[in-house]
């Protein structure tokens, strides 16, 4: 009588984990690829003629590849004015919203005041506000104080805490803070302000990185806001620019210098990115380990 191998079922039970790795495997490298392909689109389109960019056969890399227009945006000293608008828009938008929901996420986590759960419902309840909604009161509000055609309408909002997601995010990780910190700084004398500043501030940097993270690219990269505020081209910011190369009545657009001026566009955005990973995979990591 043949005995039964017992090392069947743990074969089998390899081979199936095996075959199920692959398969997840597989679906990520084809979600990956869908994910790079709009890149590989923009770059191959920079680098194809003009009868390339605009013939109707699609052509998945050009015949010989072209630089002009990366040379052309680069030696145009209008491209490097509207790359310094665009750096001198985000990043003062960036600090000041930073700031700002911070303060205000330290004083709904940290401090116990009357009317706070209903102010914090308040301030959540904007967020079911489409953006829509309220463009037409704000650029009338803006125009009334003469703020039209500057870039106040764009950057001063942010330093009175324009962003109600954010402070809730900010909110809900300063609540997984020991209060134990607090109370021993206000036992030494510490005030609100040093506790936030000193104690408070230094363990939020992942989640202040990932809030940076989001803010930038979505500043960096905003149309709507400077489109309708900016009504000077000196001041114009690069997606206002590359949005305004399209012209809509002439059947030949200048692809390869929109696709150019895009990829070079998205080099800040690379490195900001490539200096916050660790703190953004670390604010992960808090996260899911809380609780």
């Amino acid at each position: 009588m043949r005995k039964p191998n017992r090392r069947e079922p743990f074969l089998s039970r390899k081979v199936r984990q095996a075959f199920s790795n692959g398969i997840v495997y597989l679906l990520l490298l084809a979600g990956s690829g869908f994910m790079l392909f709009p890149l590989f689109w923009m770059l191959s389109t920079s680098l194809k003629t003009m009868e390339e960019a605009n013939s109707p056969r699609i052509t998945w890399w050009p015949a010989q590849p072209q630089l002009d227009a990366y040379r052309q945006v680069l030696t145009d000293s209008r491209w490097l004015l509207y790359f310094s608008n665009s750096a001198f828009v985000t990043t003062l938008a960036v600090l000041g919203t930073l700031v700002s929901v911070a303060a205000v996420a330290y004083a709904f986590s940290r401090i116990q005041w009357p009317g706070r759960n209903i102010v914090f419902f308040l301030m959540l309840s904007t967020l079911m506000l489409p953006y829509q909604t309220t463009l037409v009161p704000q650029y009338v509000m803006f125009n009334k104080i003469g703020w039209v055609g500057t870039y106040n309408p764009i950057i001063i909002p942010g330093f009175f805490a324009g962003g109600a997601l954010y402070i809730f995010l900010l909110r809900q990780f300063m609540l997984g803070l020991p209060k134990e910190l607090d109370e021993a700084a206000l036992i030494d004398g510490a005030s609100h302000f040093q506790i936030w500043w000193h104690i408070i501030l230094p363990l939020c940097k992942p989640a202040l990185a990932t809030i940076a993270v989001f803010l930038f690219v979505g500043n960096w990269n905003s149309l709507q806001a400077p489109l309708i505020y900016l009504q000077r081209t000196n001041m114009y910011t690069l997606p206002v620019v590359i949005a305004n190369l399209i012209n809509p009545q002439v059947r030949v657009q200048p692809w390869p210098l929109i696709m150019a001026a895009s990829a070079l566009t998205m080099i800040p955005l690379v490195i900001v990115f490539f200096f916050t990973q660790r703190y953004i995979l670390e604010s992960v990591a808090l996260t899911g380990t809380k609780g």
